[in-house]
C-alpha cells in the first residue's frame, strides 16, 4: 500500500517541472478548443496530435495526449450548453438540461456546474484507477492465450452492442470490418501474406494511425462540412463559479454517476457517451424531481458531465493492464504508447510500474488545468465558436495529410488515410458506429495471434478455449451478450424476469 502511495507521489511530482506544466497548459487549452468546436471529437484530436509528438520524450508525449483527451471531453459541454449542439458525442446528454438552463439566463451557472462535475467525475475515475489497476494487472498475469483471445473478442462484441445507434448488428459489422483490416499483411507466426492482393505496400499491413486519422479526421471534416450553419450562441451574463451548496446538494448523484462512469470505462470499447447517458438515466430514475429533467435540471446536467468524465480515467484501467482500450480515444493512446516504446498490458506493472502512477499524475494535472481554465476563460472559449468553419477544416485537413505522412514518410499512408476517411464518411451516413471499427483494428492482432498460438499449443484442439475457468466465463458472457441483442430473445428473457418478479409476492 505504502509503495503504491510513494509511486503515486513520485508520479505526480515527475511532471511538476516547467516543461511538464507548460505541456499541461497548452495541451489542455488545445483539448478544450477541440471539444468546443462542433464536429471535432476527442478521438480525432488525440489521433492528430499523436503525429506531432514523435520527437517528444515518451512521458511528455503521453502527458500531452492525455490532456487533449480530457480537455476535449470536458470542452464539448460548452457547445452543448450554449448552442444545443454537443461538442463531442460524449456531451449529447448534457444538451438535455444544459441548453434549457442557458435559455433561462443561467448559461454561466450551467457551465460552472458542468466544469465542477466534470472535475469530480474525473477524480472518482482516478480514485478507482489507482486502486483497481494494480490488482487487475496482477490478476491478468494468470491469463494465457485462451483468455486474451476471448477478451479481445469481448471488447469488439460489447463495443458493437453498446455503440450501434439503431441496431447492434451495425456495431457488429463495423467491428468485423475492423478485424478484417487488422488481418491485412504478413502474419507473425508463419509469415503468410493475407489480403495483400499482390500489392507490396500491403505486406506490412495497415498502420493504425493513418487509419484512425482518416476514420476520425477526414470523415469528420466531410460530415461537418455537410451540416448547416451554427445556431445563435446563448448569451452569458450570470456568474460562472457555482457555490459549494449548489454542488454539495447533489453529492449522491455525483458519487453514483462517477461509479457508473467508472464501470462503463472499464468495459472495453464502450466509451464516454454511454457513460453519460447511463448516468443521466440513473439520476432521472432515482431523483426526487424527475419531472424537471429535460427542462433545465441542474441534477441532470451534473449527472451527465460526471459520468462521461469518469469514463476517461476509468478507460485507462483496461488500457494499461490488459492492453484493451476502454474507449476509441484510448485505442489511439495504446498506439501512441507503442510508438513511444511503452508496452501496456499485464507486464506493465513488472516492466514499468512507475508509468501507471505517472498516468494517474497526468490525469490529476489535466483535471486541475481543466478546472482553472474552465472557470476563468469562459468568454475566451465562447469567441472560439466564431472561427469560420471552412478555414478550420482546411487546417485540419492539412494536419491529417502531414500527420499520416510523418509516421513512415511514404505516400501510401496518406492514401490509407484518404480511403478510411471516405469509407468512414459513408459508414457514418449509414449510422454505422466508428468505435467498433477502430477497436477491431486495435484488437485484431491480439485476437488473431492468441487464437493461433492457443491452437498451436494444443495441436489444433480448441477444447481449452471452452474448458479453462476464466475462458469459459468470458465465453458465456459473449454468448449472452449476442443473444440479448436479438429482439425475440431479449423480449423472452425480460418477460421471464418480469414473471418471476410477479411470482415472488404470490408465493409469500
Amino acid at each position: 500500500m505504502f509503495d503504491g502511495l510513494i509511486l503515486l507521489g513520485q508520479g505526480v511530482a515527475h511532471f511538476i517541472t516547467p516543461s511538464g506544466l507548460f505541456n499541461v497548459a497548452w495541451a489542455t487549452l488545445l483539448g478544450l478548443t477541440i471539444g468546443i468546436l462542433p464536429g471535432l471529437t476527442a478521438t480525432m484530436g488525440v489521433a492528430l496530435l499523436v503525429t506531432l509528438t514523435y520527437k517528444m520524450a515518451p512521458d511528455q508525449a503521453i502527458l500531452t495526449l492525455m490532456c487533449v483527451y480530457l480537455g476535449a471531453i470536458y470542452g464539448g459541454s460548452r457547445t452543448a450548453i450554449l448552442l444545443n449542439i454537443p461538442g463531442t458525442p460524449a456531451n449529447a446528454a448534457a444538451t438535455l438540461d444544459g441548453h434549457p438552463l442557458a435559455k433561462q439566463g443561467k448559461a454561466g451557472l450551467a457551465m460552472g456546474l458542468a466544469t465542477t462535475s466534470s472535475t469530480l467525475g474525473t477524480l472518482v475515475g482516478i480514485f478507482f484507477l489507482a486502486i483497481i489497476a494494480p490488482v487487475l494487472s496482477e490478476a491478468a498475469l494468470k491469463f494465457g492465450s485462451y483468455e486474451f483471445f476471448w477478451l479481445a473478442l469481448f471488447g469488439v462484441v460489447v463495443s458493437g452492442q453498446m455503440t450501434g445507434s439503431d441496431t447492434p448488428l451495425k456495431g457488429y459489422i463495423a467491428g468485423i470490418i475492423g478485424l478484417l483490416v487488422a488481418m491485412i499483411g504478413m502474419e507473425t507466426l508463419h509469415a503468410h501474406q493475407r489480403f495483400t492482393f499482390g500489392i507490396p505496400a500491403l505486406v506490412g499491413g495497415i498502420d493504425l494511425i493513418p487509419a484512425m486519422v482518416g476514420a476520425f479526421g477526414l470523415a469528420e471534416i466531410l460530415s461537418t462540412m455537410k451540416r448547416t450553419a451554427i445556431a445563435n450562441i446563448a448569451p452569458v451574463n450570470d456568474r460562472v463559479v457555482p457555490t459549494f451548496r449548489e454542488i454539495f446538494q447533489y453529492w449522491k448523484t455525483i458519487i453514483r454517476s462517477g461509479i457508473i462512469g467508472t464501470f462503463v470505462g472499464i468495459i472495453p470499447g464502450v466509451g464516454e457517451d454511454v457513460g453519460a447517458w447511463s448516468s443521466y438515466a440513473a439520476a432521472k430514475k432515482l431523483s426526487k424531481n424527475p419531472e424537471e429533467f429535460g427542462k433545465g435540471s441542474q441534477e441532470g446536467l451534473i449527472a451527465a458531465e460526471t459520468g462521461d468524465n469518469a469514463v476517461v480515467s476509468a478507460s485507462m484501467i483496461p488500457t494499461l493492464t490488459l492492453a484493451l482500450p476502454g474507449s476509441a480515444a484510448a485505442a489511439v493512446l495504446i498506439a501512441a504508447m507503442m510508438i513511444h516504446g511503452i508496452r501496456p498490458g499485464p507486464m506493465l506493472m513488472i516492466e514499468n510500474a512507475p508509468f501507471l502512477y505517472q498516468v494517474v499524475g497526468m490525469l490529476l494535472l489535466a483535471t486541475l488545468a481543466n478546472l482553472i481554465f474552465g472557470l476563468s476563460l469562459t468568454k475566451v472559449f465562447i469567441k472560439v465558436l466564431s472561427v469560420p468553419r471552412e478555414r478550420l477544416m482546411a487546417v485540419i485537413y492539412v494536419l491529417c495529410v502531414i500527420g499520416s505522412f510523418a509516421i513512415t514518410q511514404r505516400m501510401f499512408d496518406v492514401y490509407v488515410m484518404l480511403v478510411f476517411g471516405i469509407v468512414g464518411f459513408f459508414l457514418r451516413e449509414m449510422k454505422y458506429p466508428m468505435a467498433p471499427l477502430v477497436l477491431g483494428i486495435v484488437l485484431g492482432d491480439l485476437l488473431d495471434l492468441n487464437l493461433r498460438r492457443g491452437l498451436a499449443l494444443t495441436n489444433g484442439d480448441p477444447t481449452p478455449f471452452f474448458t479453462r475457468p476464466i475462458s469459459a466465463v468470458i465465453c458465456l458472457i459473449i454468448v449472452f451478450t449476442i443473444l440479448m441483442s436479438i429482439p425475440a430473445v431479449n423480449r423472452r428473457v425480460r418477460s421471464l424476469f418480469a414473471r418471476n418478479r410477479g411470482a415472488v409476492p404470490a408465493k409469500s
